[in-house]
């Protein structure tokens, strides 16, 4: 019984899995974080992440995208290359490049990004900043007493 040989276990090896899966997803890393675990603390990876359980802290996911299921539920800030809502976030999110909110979506707190998408039905609660990346933002002109004044002056 525990002695078989490796070639009896090809036809196990060679077998297409039981759901269809989208050649795209199955090309990429991509994690997923079950209904049922709970997780406390920093997250981090180096792969695309789907959350279907309960997160809490902060989790940082550069250069990835990072999904939130319909059964996820995020306490955390988030910080992720794209970031798509289907459940529940409180806390920030930063994505680099968009954030999308579905109509199931339930967001308290800020977004930064540069593009943003939210469906009818969607759900949220704080400000939407979609200016430059903090890294590249300009800094501010100030001009001499003198000047602002004029201009002051020419305005009103």
């Amino acid at each position: 019984m525990f002695n078989k040989k490796k070639d009896e276990y090809s036809e196990y090896e060679k077998s297409e899995p039981a759901v269809s899966t989208d050649p795209d997803v199955r090309r990429r890393k991509t994690s997923v974080i079950g209904p049922t675990l709970k997780f406390k603390g920093e997250l981090s990876a180096n792969e695309d992440l789907i959350i279907e359980g309960e997160i809490e802290g902060t989790i940082a996911h550069q250069d990835k995208n990072l999904t939130v299921g319909k059964e996820g539920r995020v306490k955390a800030d988030i910080n992720a290359r794209t970031v798509e809502v289907y459940g529940k976030v409180e806390g920030d999110i930063h994505g680099e490049d968009i954030v999308k909110l579905a109509k199931s979506a339930d967001v308290k707190g800020n977004i930064r990004c540069a593009r943003i998408v939210m469906e009818d039905g969607a759900r949220f609660s704080g400000s939407i900043d979609m200016g430059q990346k903090a890294k590249s933002a300009p800094k501010p002109t100030s001009l001499p007493v003198g000047d602002s004044a004029k201009q002051v002056e020419s305005a009103g």
